[in-house]
């Protein structure tokens, strides 16, 4: 069967709220540490310890959805979800909530499996476009986490928002059932054997090399700015609420709409075009956190210009691998999100490291780091001819 525009669009609403979960905790730091009585550089590493979980169900589960039956999987994987949110809103001490935050990362890769699903599914010409306009659902679902578990956070406390989630996952779950389609497994093997095949996968698609090793740059430097800029903004001339600083998810959102824009690129162009274009975005954003880190303006904008750069450079590097192996989608997805939620785990803990060596200016100047590497990488991969590797 071919995907529907309400398929399309259930796929969407499905995988942003299902990868809110794993963002949910980060305005909620201070509140966490407070509760605790430990540091905030401690219970910044529930952020870390959420988002290390997500890299090992990605690295483990995802690959199983060219094996397994994709909807039947996605569902016990969200009933999952809700187990581990109920166990973080009854965390008694600091320690039990890094373990079901990590609980939670891990049964949170549900989107990583909608995500071939649909590209299963859809029409070869208008990929990037499915792609796209499910990555919308997906990043907002991100950002606008931080401004409900902060609304939550400020008035409920922070225990409500793990209530609230698992409630929402549970119903998401009931949804899946009666709406998603069902799929047909490509892979006949053993588990062993899928999880051998990853290896040759990456040996074999210098391209897949390229998008991961890009991503994993990037997202680390997504995960060391949204880890950070709680601290920033909690601190002075600011003394912002978790409540304000979730606010900052509305911002954010603006880049993540122009995800359809993005697909639509790739469909009809070398999707490599955008990813230049998304690691300018970037610079300019961190170059914007450092000028201006006491004028909320500046932050915003800069905010704006890097989730618009990350759209970017994450759903045209999306599109090209899934032009590969249609057989492989899921473990082509493995490799491409596994990297780039290890780089999003590192991140956030060398966020953590460098705000209490150096604070914001340190930050500032690891994440244009980051940013750098990436653009060599992307610089690298041009033949000598200056034409571009393919896909």
């Amino acid at each position: 069967m071919t995907l529907s525009r309400w398929n399309i669009l259930v796929m969407a609403l499905c995988t942003g709220l299902i990868v809110a979960n794993i963002y949910y905790s980060q305005p909620l730091l201070v509140l966490m540490s407070e509760e605790f009585g430990v540091t905030e550089s401690n219970a910044g590493q529930v952020t870390f310890f959420t988002q290390l979980g997500y890299a090992l169900g990605l690295l483990f589960c995802v690959p199983l959805g060219d094996k397994l039956e994709r909807k039947s999987q996605i569902v016990v994987m969200t009933l999952a979800a809700v187990v581990a949110l109920v166990a973080a809103a009854k965390s008694v001490n600091i320690t039990m909530l890094k373990v079901t935050g990590l609980m939670i990362g891990f049964t949170s890769v549900v989107p990583q499996l909608i995500l071939p699903l649909a590209a299963n599914l859809s029409d070869p010409a208008s990929r990037g476009k499915v792609i796209g306009t499910i990555m919308s659902g997906l990043l907002v679902g991100i950002l606008l986490s931080r401004t409900l578990s902060g609304m939550v956070g400020h008035h409920l406390g922070w225990r409500a928002m793990f209530w609230i989630a698992a409630g929402i996952s549970a119903l998401l779950a009931l949804i899946m059932i009666t709406s998603f389609p069902s799929s047909k497994p490509s892979f006949n093997g053993t588990y062993g054997q899928l999880m051998k095949s990853l290896l040759t996968l990456i040996k074999e698609q210098p391209v897949l090399r390229e998008a991961s090793a890009i991503n994993a740059c990037c997202f680390a430097m997504f995960g060391m700015f949204w880890t950070t800029v709680v601290f920033l903004l909690s601190a002075p001339p600011f003394k912002y609420t978790s409540e304000q600083i979730g606010l900052m998810g509305l911002a954010a959102a603006a880049g993540a709409l122009g995800a359809p824009l993005v697909g639509r690129i790739a469909d009809k162009k070398n999707p490599r075009i955008a990813i230049g274009y998304g690691i300018i975005f970037l610079f300019l954003g961190y170059f914007l956190f450092y000028v201006f880190q006491t004028k909320l303006i500046g932050i915003i904008i800069g905010i704006v210009a890097i989730d618009l750069g990350l759209q970017g450079i994450h759903v045209s590097n999306q599109t090209r691998i899934y032009t590969l192996l249609p057989e492989a989608r899921n473990r082509l997805n493995t490799v491409f999100m596994t990297t780039s939620f290890i780089g999003t785990s590192l991140g956030s803990g060398i966020g953590l490291w460098v705000w209490s060596v150096a604070q914001w200016k340190g930050v500032c100047m690891a994440g244009t780091g980051l940013i750098s590497i990436a653009l060599i990488i992307y610089l690298a991969t041009y033949k000598k001819s200056g034409r571009v590797v393919s896909a």
